[in-house]
């Protein structure tokens, strides 16, 4: 992390300090359902309030076009107020006189929480006007939300060029985490990509095939290389129009050097509905009116071989239908696999993506793993390589 400013390096007693996180959070009738999001950055803020500082909590709810009183924070305050166990006062705007009337009356240790920034069409513009008015009231801004931090926008990237700008502790942790993975790994290095569409992973596929020693290809996706492999894929999910660069994935792996793992038998059924009729088949073999929904026995034992064999798991999409039993066999196994490798101290295992974390939390290893991400599009697009504003506006000049 010596590349980014984190909280060790800011002065924080007595500074308005605008923390921007995650609290786009699950609601039902008024009421946060999962509180995942609220606990990761609780961390960051007793840390803010224990050494003085006025936290000043900016984030988005939903996608709102204008204000609209079902995507307010408030209830989202009241349930941080009770994870965190201490008062959490609300202003009823991001900027403006409400804004700066809740921030001029707290102390050292208060904390604010902001109206939803989205409220206003500027914040996802980046509008520099809008920037000033947020940066007018603070006097160091941490970003702590890594799951916004492949947007440009005020409140995630804009502010870091008006106030001195500093990674929270969940961002510092996610950062560490995929640095271990991606930049400095230890070696050899294996990643799972699965779900259902290559079409939306090339980027990853063809990232990942320049950094890891084996990749590992799963659930829908696998189809579509096994079909341009000439395999019958009978009625399964494919896209038999990627056929193309499938192969050209897979020459472009030959000359990286990296092991690609298809699958080599499959479990198909005739229907896609949980406890199907189903039957495990060899390649050679998929009934032509069948659909693969899972990996097969002999390619669970593959993969689990390949997780054996590494020091660093990346894994991104599930390897079959977990969401239907018994098409959840090949993700179970082998999440608990690797789950068991890491508690052994034998393996660095990172997770993200909303399916894969429910695949884990399905499997009941997802906290074996050294580090799961919650961030969804910003973890995907690390992994692609690409540039994510709101992480590249902290870096240490």
């Amino acid at each position: 992390m010596s590349q980014f400013r984190t909280l060790d390096q800011a002065d924080l007693n007595n500074k308005r300090v605008l923390l921007r996180v995650d609290l786009n959070v699950p609601m039902e009738n008024g009421k946060v359902t999962d509180a995942t999001r609220i606990e990761r950055v609780v961390p960051t803020i007793t840390e803010i309030a224990g050494k003085g500082g006025k936290v000043i909590i900016l984030a988005h709810f939903g996608r709102p076009k204008g204000r609209d009183e079902k995507d307010s924070l408030k209830p989202v305050a009241a349930a941080l107020s009770q994870v965190i166990k201490r008062p959490v006062a609300f202003a009823d705007d991001c900027i403006g006189d409400a804004a700066k009337a809740a921030v001029d009356a707290m102390k050292g240790g208060d904390i604010l929480v902001l109206e939803n920034t989205r409220f206003h069409k500027e914040e996802e513009k980046n509008d520099p006007a809008f920037v000033e008015k947020l940066a007018a009231l603070g006097d160091i801004f941490v970003n702590d939300a890594f799951s916004a931090a492949h947007r440009a926008h005020a409140s995630t990237e804009g502010l870091g060029h008006k106030l001195p700008a500093y990674a929270g502790r969940t961002m510092q942790a996610e950062l560490d985490a995929l640095s271990k993975a991606l930049v400095a790994p230890k070696k050899p290095v294996i990643a799972i990509v699965g779900g259902a569409k290559v079409s939306t992973k090339i980027e990853l596929l063809e990232n990942m095939i320049d950094k890891v020693d084996a990749l590992v290809i799963g659930g829908g996706m696998a189809n579509t290389f096994l079909h341009a492999q000439g395999i019958n894929v009978g009625k399964s999910l494919a896209e038999r129009d990627l056929a193309d660069l499938a192969r050209r994935i897979m020459a472009k792996a030959d000359d990286a050097k990296c092991a690609i793992i298809l699958p080599v038998d499959a479990v198909v059924a005739h229907e896609f509905k949980a406890n199907a009729p189903s039957h495990a088949y060899g390649l050679d073999a998929i009934p032509a009116d069948g659909m693969i929904l899972d990996v097969g026995p002999r390619s669970i034992d593959r993969i689990n071989a390949a997780i054996s064999d590494a020091a660093t798991l990346l894994w991104n999409g599930p390897l079959g239908a977990f969401e239907l039993t018994p098409f959840d066999r090949g993700t179970v196994a082998a999440a608990r696999h690797a789950a068991e490798r890491t508690r052994a101290g034998k393996l660095v295992s990172i997770a993200g993506g909303g399916d894969t974390v429910a695949a884990l939390n399905h499997a009941g290893v997802a906290q074996d793993f050294t580090y799961i991400s919650t961030a969804g599009g910003a973890f995907l697009e690390f992994l692609e390589g690409k540039i994510l504003p709101g992480v590249e506006v902290l870096r240490a000049n």
